[in-house]
């Protein structure tokens, strides 16, 4: 047969232990009005009733994450539940047989027994904790709580107990139990309504609560019961105690093990209010009888009670809005500050901490002496986004960069975003094969392609990376990884390197030989040397590419690939820049001048990113060649693909160059972020091929293929191209064969001074090879 599927929430014994309610009070209610034969079939529920109470209760007190007070309570309350099964059953016997049955006789036996489970009930009442008040709560909850007392004791006494006589067999004893189990009613609500409910789930609480308010109640019908011996107080009161505990058990078994904090409410307590309201009704009551002008004057009382009452609420919920709107007013202004202090220490853009915070964070953890280790990370060629594709593309880009940061490293690190494309790692418990383990990922996450506005991109950073040591601060860690970032971006960029002492010296060394450059145009020690260009396959001369060189009294001849990127890290290309043009320009003016026609047709010059961002440049450039007399048309700007990318500055300086009658040439086209897109948007008349692909084109390599394709491209938009680095008659042989009409190289000659270019100017056949 099918299993009958119970509604959620309710088992089996829920449903027992109703029944078995039902039964007992339909029986006693029908009992009022009709004498049953055998009394005892009202007792048989009772112990059953009890016992499942008690089993539901033990349950709860078996439920190991509940705590420690919490499970003493409902122990109690088993206990009590347990101890009510035998009184029951004593209490039965009691008044169902010997010879007087039906009797209202109670025996020390069940007297002990009830006495016992009103010692459990206090108990667990009296233990349950309460939330901490201050003086001026204490002192309204002793006022309340008196109130309560009070106000049952009246009624009680008014409704109970003076019709219950003081002599006689059995008299005390049915007193004081009405006594207590009205005091525990008394002392549940006030818990409930002014205390709280502690360490237990409020609901489970409040049908306790209800259970043994309505179980005094009961009890309180004893001496309203003389007409009906077969009937007694305690079959109600039992039946409810009974059916709330199992209740509030089964309630607490489906609660939270730990019941959320319960904030002190600004609620008006209605509860001394009813009991006001109790007492005038009962006085009314008491003189109803009597009537006339004291039945008027309680009557007079009571509404002149209700009157103060209704003024007192009034009041006290107009204090109550008054304090919700401040309330109101502080949790916004507490929004607002909350608000302000994350926006002081976090990134508006990604949101990740700033550097304010992140400095804060590393001061922290400094104090308490833990190994760590910290990283660097610098975005490569990021300007080369924001000018190509625009700064919103390049926001995107930063975002998504922090994100993949913050989802890589582990709970106890932390990642912020110290300004422009530079974000930082603290790495926190991690060995130095494990930081380096971390690192490698965080390029290998990094390098994932990212999609933004349809293009797919693929992120790259340079990464410097330190561990902490003792006497470290905030800014010599940021110190070393900035370093040693700079360490990784020198070799090529998408790479991290650890921080090393011997950078330092390197970057010391660095320093000096910068402040020496800065003094070397004063000091007369920078010189120009012209590397000619041929015309393929004669050798003809057709040109000159400008190049500077460094004579260091110390040091000797300084290497470009050394000065050249030095001055741009310290800004000194500039400078730099415009004493080369002014040295080519006035040399290509005296070419002019002395040669005419025969005058190198091509006068090429580097011109760096940071002289083409410059705002008067292209002013500066007319100037200088008005000033020295150059023919424009003999002069080519040579730039390079990531200076021009984009639509930026850089771009309009080169279209105004080239609008002065400058030729644009593309140098080592290739190696940067190359697109061909720049041979459209860029005015470029020629495109330098770049030594790294000319040195594979003899052999059948990836080099080759993209040499034979560039000057099919180059061919078909009409440009000119020029082949650098042939360095062997053979590259120089397939290089024609191709198409390349146009070459430098060691194979054709070296730079040499201005002199003698003028000596190949009036040679009459074509540079002989160098072999």
């Amino acid at each position: 047969m099918p299993t009958a599927v119970l509604p959620r929430g309710i088992n089996a014994s829920m449903i027992v232990g109703a029944a078995l309610f039902l039964f007992s009070a339909g029986w006693f209610l029908i009992g009022l009005g009709h004498v049953w034969s055998h009394p005892v079939v009202g007792w048989a529920a009772l112990p059953f009733m009890a016992a499942l109470a008690a089993r539901a209760c033990l349950r709860v007190w078996r439920r190991g994450e509940l705590s420690a007070v919490g499970r003493a309570f409902w122990l109690r309350i088993g206990l009590a539940c347990a101890v009510l099964v035998a009184g029951v059953v004593s209490n039965a016997a009691d008044a169902t047989a010997g010879p007087d049955a039906p009797s209202r006789h109670v025996s020390p036996l069940t007297s002990a027994l009830l006495l016992g489970l009103l010692f459990f009930a206090f108990g667990a009442m009296l233990r349950l904790t309460s939330w901490h008040r201050t003086r001026p709560e204490w002192i309204r909850f002793g006022v309340d709580a008196t109130i309560v007392l009070v106000t049952a004791g009246v009624l009680v006494w008014h409704y109970s107990l003076r019709h219950i006589g003081l002599t006689g067999d059995g008299a005390i004893l049915p007193m004081a139990g009405v006594i207590l189990l009205v005091l525990l009613a008394a002392l549940a609500m006030i818990k409930m309504t002014f205390a709280g409910a502690g360490h237990l789930d409020r609901q489970a609480l409040g049908i306790i609560t209800a259970g043994v308010s309505l179980a005094a109640a009961g009890g309180a019908l004893a001496p309203h019961l003389r007409a009906h011996p077969h009937l007694s107080g305690t079959m109600l009161a039992a039946a409810f105690i009974s059916l709330t505990a199992q209740l509030a058990a089964e309630r607490q078994l489906r609660a939270p093990a730990t019941p959320p904090p319960r904030q002190p409410a600004r609620r008006l307590t209605a509860l001394p209010y009813l009991a006001l309201a109790a007492v005038c009704l009962a006085v009314i009551g008491a003189a109803a009888p009597t009537g006339g002008e004291l039945l008027l004057l309680a009557i007079c009382a009571a509404i002149v009670s209700g009157l103060v009452a209704f003024r007192q609420v009034s009041a006290l919920r107009e204090n109550n809005r008054l304090l919700d709107t401040v309330d109101g007013n502080m949790r916004q202004m507490r929004g607002y500050q909350e608000q302000l202090d994350h926006e002081v220490t976090h990134d508006p853009l990604t949101g990740m901490p700033n550097r304010t915070l992140f400095t804060e964070t590393l001061t922290d953890v400094l104090a308490t002496g833990e190994p760590f280790h910290m990283a660097l990370l610098d975005m490569d060629d990021f300007k080369v986004i924001n000018d190509r594709m625009g700064h919103n593309t390049g926001d995107q880009m930063l975002r998504e960069i922090g994100a993949r940061l913050a989802a890589t490293i582990g709970p106890a690190d932390s990642a912020a975003r110290l300004g422009g494309d530079e974000f930082t790692v603290l790495l926190r418990g991690r060995t130095a094969g494990e930081a380096a383990a971390l690192l490698d990922r965080l390029l290998d996450v990094v390098r994932q392609p990212l999609f933004v506005g349809g293009n797919e991109m693929t992120p790259q950073v340079s990464l410097g990376a330190t561990a902490a040591g003792t006497g470290d601060t905030p800014e010599e860690l940021l110190r070393r990884s900035d370093v040693a970032m700079y360490a990784a971006k020198s070799v090529g960029g998408d790479r991290w390197a650890w921080f090393d002492s011997l950078m330092d010296e390197l970057a010391a060394a660095d320093v000096r030989l910068g402040a020496h450059l800065r003094q070397a145009i004063a000091r007369d020690e920078l010189f120009m040397l012209y590397q000619p260009i041929v015309e393929l396959p004669h050798g003809r001369f057709a040109g000159v590419e400008a190049l500077v060189r460094w004579r260091h009294p110390d040091h000797g001849l300084i290497s470009p690939a050394v000065f050249i990127p030095l001055a741009e890290r310290n800004g000194y290309i500039v400078e730099l820049g415009r004493w080369v043009l002014e040295q080519v320009i006035r040399q290509a003016a005296a070419w002019q001048r002395e040669y005419g026609d025969r005058a190198p047709a091509k006068v090429s010059v580097n011109i760096s990113a940071r002289q083409l961002q410059e705002p008067d440049f292209p002013a500066e450039m007319a100037a200088l060649l008005a000033r020295e007399g150059a023919d424009p048309r003999g002069l080519v700007a040579e730039v390079t693909e990531t200076a021009v990318l984009g639509t930026g500055a850089a771009l309009d300086a080169v279209k105004a160059l080239n609008t002065m009658g400058l030729r644009v040439a593309l140098d080592d086209f290739g190696t940067g972020q190359s697109s061909l897109s720049l041979l459209v948007d860029c005015p470029v008349q020629i495109l330098k091929v770049d030594k790294s692909f000319v040195d594979g084109v003899t052999t059948a390599s990836p080099q080759a293929v993209i040499v034979d394709s560039l000057i099919a491209i180059t061919q078909g938009l009409g440009i000119e191209a020029v082949a650098e680095g042939v360095e062997t008659a053979e590259q120089a042989e397939r290089l024609h064969r191709v198409g390349y009409q146009l070459a430098q190289g060691f194979h054709f000659a070296r730079p040499m001074p201005a002199e003698d270019i003028a000596l190949l100017i009036d040679a009459p056949a074509g540079i002989p090879a160098a072999g």
